[in-house]
């Protein structure tokens, strides 16, 4: 998959190798692991990109593990010359990785697609500039893969006049 990406000149960039947690959920300015930790794991995560041809000069857009961080991983992102990006909120899309097992917390690729859409109903801006997350790697205990359902949500929001650009023309 990550080989026809690279064909197809998708972006793609640096999400963590172990996807470690940087910081406590309730106590956020508290780290869970060192500067060394940080920089070996993104290190091995622009290792196994480069397998792919893809070089961290060419991915300069770092989007930290479970979107969670705090002001020392937004430094250390700058130390390593990469800039810190989040998806914009306002949408289910980053719970495309929840399994039915986890009760309330579960999210379905129904739920997910039309939380995107009720967004772009209602918010003043619609999608315009809008970072949407998909993880393209999920939990094998999630049988509705919401990637599944990108082609029918982008013909849509196609015929209601999107256009869609990678994040680095996005951000450039």
């Amino acid at each position: 998959m990550l080989q026809e990406l690279v064909k197809e000149q998708h972006y793609l960039g640096a999400h963590s190798d172990e996807h470690l947690l940087y910081c406590d959920w309730t106590k956020r300015d508290s780290l869970l692991v060192t500067q060394e930790q940080f920089r070996q794991d993104l290190l091995k995560n622009y290792e196994r990109m480069a397998a792919f041809g893809v070089r961290k000069s060419d991915a300069p857009y770092f989007l930290p593990p479970y979107e969670w961080y705090n002001q020392s991983v937004t430094e250390w992102t700058a130390q390593e010359g990469l800039q810190l990006i989040n998806f914009s909120p306002g949408t289910r899309s980053t719970a495309d990785y929840t399994w039915p097992e986890m009760g309330s917390r579960y999210v379905s690729s129904e739920r997910v697609y039309h939380s995107i859409l009720e967004q772009e109903a209602n918010d003043p801006n619609r999608l315009n500039g809008f970072i949407l997350l998909v993880h393209i790697g999920t939990d094998p205990r999630r049988t509705d893969k919401f990637y599944h359902h990108l082609d029918a949500l982008l013909t849509e929001l196609k015929g209601k006049g999107y256009s869609f650009v990678t994040i680095d023309a996005l951000l450039q």
